[in-house]
C-alpha cells in the first residue's frame, strides 16, 4: 500500500476513529467489499461534471456508489458551454468540487495548481498509455477517462435514396470520400428535399451555447489539424490560418443547404440539430459517438446510423478517418481534506473497476474508454463502430487539437464571427481576424 493512501487511512481514523470502508471494487486496494451501507465511511464526493448529455446516469451511478458504501457522492453538471465559469464558481466555494475535468493542456494551464498528483492512484494504473493523461515532469495531474470520435452522422436509409434517384451524381458511399462528393450530394439533396421526404441536407447549425461549440470548436479543428500537420508541430502561439478558405467552404455548405435559413441559426439550439435528425428531417448532423443516446429510439433505426470524416477540401483527405481524442481529463482537487481526496479516488476506481461502473460508462453513457479494464465493456454504439471500420480500412484519424486553441475567449470570439457572417451582418475577414488575430492575442494574455 502506497505512503500517501497510509497516511490518509490514519489521518481518517484519528478523526473518526475507525478506518473507511473500502468501496464496492476495494477502494483501500486490496479488492474488497462490504456489499453495503457503511457507517464507517469517511470523507465524500462533490464531482463537477462537463458532459450535460451524461448528467442523468453520473446521478444514478452516484447514488449506487452511496447505497453500496454509505459514502456520499454529490454531482453537479455545467450547462452546456458554462463549464470553466462554473468551475471557478465552485472553487471558491468551501465546499469544492473534489473531483473535476480540464479539457486539455490548455485548461490544465489554468487548473494545475489544483490538481492532486495521481501518479500512485488506482485509476492511472488502470490506464492502458500514458497518451491519455496529462503529466508535469513526473506527476499526472489528469487522466482521460473517455475517448471520442466525431465526424457527419448520416442517415443510412435517406442517403441510400439518394444515391438511387436518377438525378443524383454520386452513387454510393465509397464514392462519398472528398469535399467536392460531399458538395454535390449536399446540393441536390437540398435541391430535391421534397423527393426525399427531408427538411434538408444539413440539420441547423444553431449558435447558442448548446450547440455553437460543433464549429467554434470542433469544425474549427481541421483547419488547425491541417495546419500542424504541414508544419510538423502539435501546438503554436501564432496560427497562420492556412486552411481557412477551407473552414469557410464547410460553413457555406452547412448553413446554405440545412433545414433552415442561414439569418436563423442564432435561435436554433443543439436540441433542434438533433430533433431534425432523430425525425429524418436531415440526411447529415455533424456530432460525435455521445449523440447516440439522443439519436437511438426515434425514427433512425441503428442499422441507418452511419458517420463520414468531415471533409473540407484538402489534399489526400480521401484516406481521412474521423475525428479522434479526448479533452475529457478527470482531475482531483489537492485543496480537499485528505478524506475528501481518498473517497474521490476510491470513487474513480470504482467507476472504472466495478461492473456497476463500467456498465454504466461503456452501456448507458456509450463511452469508449483508455482503461485496461473494459475489455468485457464496449459499448454497443453504431457510431463507434463506424469509426472501428474506418480504422480498419486504413483511414488516418484527425487528432484533437482543440486543446491547444489558446481560451474559452477566442472560441467565443469566433462563434460570434461565424455567426455575424452567416446572417449577413459580418464578412468573413472578421472570422479570419478572429481566428489568427484572436489566436495571437490569446495566448500573449495567457502567457502573461
Amino acid at each position: 500500500m502506497k505512503k500517501k493512501r497510509i497516511l490518509a487511512l490514519l489521518l481518517a481514523a484519528a478523526m473518526v476513529g475507525s478506518l473507511a470502508t473500502g468501496c464496492g471494487s476495494g477502494g483501500s486496494g486490496d479488492g474488497g467489499s462490504d456489499g453495503g451501507n457503511s457507517s464507517e465511511a469517511t470523507g465524500k464526493v462533490y464531482y463537477l461534471n462537463f458532459k450535460p448529455e451524461q448528467a442523468d446516469q453520473w446521478v444514478e451511478l452516484a447514488e449506487q456508489y452511496t447505497e453500496e458504501t454509505g459514502v456520499q457522492v454529490d454531482v453537479q453538471t455545467a450547462a452546456s458551454g458554462t463549464y470553466e465559469s462554473q468551475l471557478k464558481s465552485e472553487m471558491a466555494k468551501d465546499e469544492a468540487p473534489t473531483m473535476f475535468q480540464v479539457n486539455g493542456p490548455v485548461g490544465l494551464a489554468t487548473w494545475k495548481d489544483y490538481c492532486y498528483d495521481l501518479s500512485d492512484s488506482a485509476v492511472y494504473k488502470d490506464v492502458s498509455s500514458d497518451d491519455y493523461v496529462l503529466k508535469e515532469g513526473d506527476e499526472v495531474l489528469g487522466v482521460a477517462y473517455v475517448i471520442e470520435t466525431y465526424g457527419l452522422i448520416y442517415n443510412k436509409a435517406l442517403l441510400n435514396n439518394y444515391f438511387e434517384a436518377d438525378w443524383s451524381t454520386v452513387k454510393s458511399i465509397d464514392d462519398l470520400n472528398n469535399f467536392q462528393a460531399l458538395k454535390a450530394a449536399a446540393e441536390e439533396i437540398q435541391a430535391h428535399k421534397d423527393d426525399l421526404g427531408v427538411e434538408g441536407a444539413f440539420t441547423s447549425a444553431g449558435m447558442d451555447s448548446s450547440s455553437d461549440w460543433r464549429f467554434k470548436t470542433h469544425l474549427a479543428n481541421l483547419p488547425i489539424y491541417y495546419e500542424y500537420k504541414d508544419r510538423g508541430i502539435s501546438s503554436t502561439d501564432a496560427i497562420e490560418g492556412t486552411y481557412l478558405d477551407n473552414y469557410k467552404q464547410i460553413w457555406d455548405l452547412y448553413i446554405n443547404n440545412a433545414t433552415c435559413e442561414p439569418s436563423m441559426i442564432s435561435s436554433k439550439t443543439g436540441d433542434d440539430a438533433t430533433s431534425e435528425f432523430a425525425l429524418g428531417e436531415a440526411v447529415f448532423y455533424q456530432n460525435g459517438t455521445w449523440a447516440y443516446n439522443d439519436i437511438k429510439g426515434n425514427e433512425v433505426a441503428d442499422e441507418d446510423l452511419g458517420m463520414l470524416p468531415i471533409y473540407i477540401g484538402v489534399e489526400g483527405e480521401e484516406n481521412q478517418g474521423l475525428c479522434t481524442g479526448s479533452e475529457n481529463y478527470w482531475c482531483v482537487n489537492k485543496n480537499a481534506s485528505e478524506e475528501d481526496i481518498q473517497a474521490t479516488l476510491d470513487f474513480m476506481q470504482w467507476v472504472v473497476e466495478s461492473d456497476e461502473g463500467r456498465d454504466m460508462l461503456a452501456n448507458e453513457m456509450g463511452f469508449v474508454t483508455p482503461f485496461t479494464t473494459f475489455a468485457d465493456y464496449l459499448p454497443s454504439n453504431p457510431l463507434v463502430q463506424a469509426n472501428e471500420e474506418y480504422n480498419e480500412a486504413g483511414k488516418t484519424p484527425v487528432s484533437w487539437n482543440f486543446t491547444t486553441m489558446p481560451s474559452e475567449n477566442w472560441k467565443n470570439n469566433l462563434g460570434s464571427a461565424l455567426l455575424e457572417y452567416a446572417q449577413g451582418t459580418g464578412n468573413w475577414d472578421a472570422v479570419v481576424s478572429a481566428f489568427v488575430d484572436g489566436w495571437a492575442t490569446e495566448y500573449a494574455a495567457a502567457n502573461e
